[in-house]
């Protein structure tokens, strides 16, 4: 960028290319068709999966490791349908996108209102400093690590750590953590937690019966955990990357907020069909209606958009090394950065 040249936020809030939000606003009518080839695309290879991942352990558990990994994949996909249903934009009909969503939030051990009370508050509230807490990846500044307790600054790194945070929280948090309301739920939203419970309760019964409780709990454990992992990854760097936008809420700014704050993880096509389109994360933030299939549409439609720097699936991986965010120097940083700011804070102390 040229010296002075205005940030892609500030061109958009000018309103230097006022068709942009004319093209969101043609991007956010629903397709019936292609929610429900999304549907049938993604649920029927899955279960066909799921039956050849049966048929397999007779040969050798060995041979249901890759067809799982395969099997999450449209896990993930299954996810993003749930994920656009609580959005209300992947069918035109609120019935039909609260329907299919519990039906997928079963398939992904996610209570869907529950789910999407809490994701609300993540889209009101990305990048926001002073409003973290709800719906993210807890994150400190570094000020704030440095003030904190030995107790505190212990879990923070554990729960910082990468073998945590992307192999066993993942699980954790689709398995158990989300069998129980999160404090401060309505009454809908709890009892969506109970009646989610209920019926991943008859799948299972239902499932373990036709299949034996043994194979389909180790297989379908297995599917979890391997898209638990990849789906939290895929939020991790959505929302921790290199120039991502943080601000005290007295300065921040929704449409900053959803085209820094919110990643464009350009990913091979493959991984950008499994993981549904939600690598344009930036479209996404700027407008949760727009659909997961006219994602990318919208970004080429408007240079503007285009203009945001991708992250790479190689860059992103960057982003491991990410652990507090650095307020006066406005980038996320290592703890190794920590030694700086004490070598800083001892000379101003002399002085």
């Amino acid at each position: 960028m040229k010296k002075n040249e205005p940030t892609l936020a500030q061109k958009v809030l000018s309103n230097e290319s006022p068709a942009w939000k004319e093209i969101v606003a043609r991007y956010q009518k629903p397709s019936v068709g292609r929610g429900v080839w999304q549907v049938a695309n993604t649920l029927i290879p899955y279960a066909g999966l799921w039956y050849l991942m049966y048929l397999s352990r007779e040969v050798s558990y060995w041979l249901v490791l890759p067809l799982a990994i395969l099997a999450a994949g449209f896990v993930v996909r299954t996810f993003i349908i749930h994920h656009d249903c609580g959005h209300s934009s992947f069918f035109k009909s609120r019935a039909a996108n609260d329907v299919v969503g519990f039906l997928t939030g079963v398939l992904t051990l996610t209570p869907y209102f529950h789910w999407r009370w809490e994701h609300a508050l993540h889209h009101s509230t990305s990048g926001d400093l002073d409003r973290r807490g709800t719906g993210d990846v807890w994150t400190l500044t570094v000020q704030e690590y440095l003030e904190s307790s030995r107790w505190r600054r212990f879990a923070y790194r554990l729960a910082r750590n990468p073998f945590v945070l992307f192999v066993i929280a993942p699980l954790f948090l689709f398995a158990i953590r989300q069998r129980f309301p999160t404090p401060g739920a309505s009454q809908r939203e709890r009892h969506s937690v109970h009646w989610t419970n209920l019926a991943i309760l008859g799948m299972v019964l239902g499932m373990g019966g036709l299949f034996g409780f043994k194979d389909y709990l180790l297989i379908q454990l297995t599917v979890t955990a391997v898209a638990g992992t990849a789906g939290v990854w895929l939020f991790y760097v959505q929302h921790q990357f290199d120039g991502v936008y943080w601000e005290r809420n007295a300065e921040w700014d929704y449409t900053q907020a959803a085209l820094q704050g919110s990643s464009f993880y350009k990913l091979p096509k493959i991984l950008q069909w499994f993981s549904g389109n939600i690598g344009f994360h930036h479209i996404h933030h700027l407008s949760p209606r727009i659909p997961n299939y006219y994602l990318e549409k919208c970004h080429e439609a408007e240079p503007l958009f285009q203009s945001v720097k991708p992250v790479t699936l190689f860059s992103s991986f960057k982003s491991f090394t990410y652990r507090l965010w650095d307020e006066p120097r406005r980038k996320l940083v290592g703890y190794a950065h920590l030694k700086t700011v004490h070598t800083l804070q001892k000379q101003a102390a002399r002085h």
